[in-house]
């Protein structure tokens, strides 16, 4: 089974792919490893990430430790709280974005200041990054 490997600047954390968005995911796996310098909005980090992928099960309001691909603007964001345009606590997109993945533990990123470096990868079971 292929897991992820998400590292954010010095943090290296772990995502499960979810079962909502399969064209999205293909695609994402297709172009990994992705990286790039993130912008904070809120309690979300972004960063450009060119797919062609159309919206699936698109949404504005995301889980906590969603990964999401926001089709028109071509980022590919990262939710672990609310952001500003978050109605109460919950984590929401500025515009509709498709869920691919999901952070299995966001503790880490709690005290995080300001953007980032972030990056993407396929794991093995043994924690090897999977090449394409």
């Amino acid at each position: 089974m292929t897991a992820l490997r998400v590292t954010v600047d010095d943090r290296t954390l772990e995502a499960t792919w979810t079962d909502d968005a399969p064209e999205t995911r293909a695609k994402l796996m297709d172009a990994f490893p992705v990286a790039g310098e993130a912008v904070r909005w809120g309690d979300e980090l972004y960063f450009d990430v060119s797919l062609d992928a159309p919206p699936e099960d698109a949404r504005e309001v995301v889980p906590e430790g969603a990964i999401a691909y926001w089709p028109a603007g071509g980022k590919l964001c990262l939710f672990w709280g609310p952001t500003p345009a978050s109605v109460d606590d919950e984590p929401r997109a500025a515009a509709p974005v498709t869920v691919v993945a999901r952070i299995d533990d966001v503790s880490p990123l709690s005290d995080l200041e300001g953007g980032a470096r972030v990056r993407l990868e396929s794991v093995d079971e043994d924690g090897s990054a999977r090449s394409n």
